[in-house]
């Protein structure tokens, strides 16, 4: 794989695992040149999870000179061996613990990835916890710091599908514990942002896709094994994770004081019915739907992202490509649907 992404060097088919991971942790170029001039080491908080560790590998490989530290419980230990073995250094630590992380390096960029989403419901005081009291903790550990935190766009109200979506002025109005909660750690992250002065870009982040889970996994999968989809969520934002994730690196070098939303997602907002039949016609079969569009859903515009980093690299109709070949050929997936469809905010 080339050293960085581009639009000309994309592959037409990823051939398993190490090379999925391999191509959502190479950079584009702008990111490693954005790096060049980023002063101070990266740490990333939470990186135990689905994105973290490409999103840590890709730091490593657009600034090879800089420390890389991942943070984590790291239950799974062979998440801390695939860091090490691409030159993340890794620190086990629970971020409730307070004494465990005013013990952490105090690096000059933090990337915060710490969260609860599913399960919410059965034990919203877990969730509450880690969505709106770690943050308080972190910021004041790292006050010093850059910070850029990773939020959802589930903090928004809905907006029409015939809107545009709404921009980062909005303000939040929440469904369910889940996004409330969400909220919850923004407002933290802000308000140690006024007090302390400290940098900070708070990003809702859109649905970012991978072949193994992600929304257009979800919308494949059920058209390969016939199964009705559910069309009220009749629009959604996605876009390739690596692309989420260099834009979520850069935003440190866009940070704000106090603290400000940056809404990352695709250009477009995808009809899932014409994702859908796109699947079908790649996959022989017909998709089956269930229920009518809704006129309205979690829709945002991502016009200042594109202002700050251009368009992404993949396009959808590369994602559809792709996701489809992984599915025809059922490779590996991490059973983790993405819930997209649930419009009453309680997961």
């Amino acid at each position: 794989m080339s050293q960085t992404i581009t639009f000309d060097n994309l592959p037409d088919t990823i051939a398993d695992e190490e090379a999925l991971e391999e191509l959502l942790s190479t950079p584009p170029q702008w990111l490693v040149d954005t790096f060049r001039s980023l002063d101070g080491d990266i740490i990333v908080l939470g990186v135990g999870g689905k994105v973290g560790p490409t999103l840590a590998r890709m730091a490593k490989r657009a600034a090879p000179e800089k420390r890389v530290i991942g943070v984590a419980r790291f239950s799974d230990q062979d998440v801390k061996a695939r860091l090490e073995s691409w030159g993340v250094e890794t620190i086990a630590c629970d971020l409730l613990d307070r004494e465990a992380v005013a013990n952490l390096p105090k690096v000059k960029n933090v990337i915060y990835m710490a969260g609860k989403k599913f399960g919410t419901d059965e034990e919203p005081s877990f969730a509450w916890a880690m969505n709106a009291h770690v943050p308080g903790i972190v910021a004041e550990e790292f006050k010093e710091s850059r910070i850029v935190v990773f939020s959802t766009l589930c903090v928004y109200p809905f907006a029409s599908i015939n809107s545009g979506g709404w921009s980062e002025e909005v303000q939040p109005k929440p469904l369910g514990d889940y996004a409330n909660s969400c909220v919850g750690r923004e407002r933290i992250f802000r308000h140690f942002s006024n007090k302390y002065k400290t940098e900070g870009r708070l990003i809702r982040l859109n649905y970012a896709i991978d072949m193994r889970y992600g929304v257009l996994y979800d919308i494949a999968s059920w058209v390969r094994d016939d199964t009705p989809i559910p069309i009220a969520t009749g629009f959604a934002s996605v876009i390739w994770q690596g692309d989420s994730t260099a834009q979520i690196l850069g935003s440190l070098a866009h940070c704000t004081s106090p603290a400000t939303p940056l809404n990352v997602g695709g250009p477009e907002h995808m009809s899932v019915r014409m994702a859908a039949m796109e699947f079908g016609r790649r996959l022989g079969k017909t998709p089956i739907f269930e229920g009518e569009e809704a006129g309205d859903g979690w829709l945002n515009n991502t016009l200042e992202a594109q202002r700050l980093f251009g368009y992404p690299t993949v396009p959808l109709a590369k994602m559809l490509d792709w996701v489809s070949d992984w599915v025809s050929r059922d490779m590996p997936v991490h059973n983790k649907p993405t819930c997209y469809e649930v419009r009453d905010g309680y997961f």
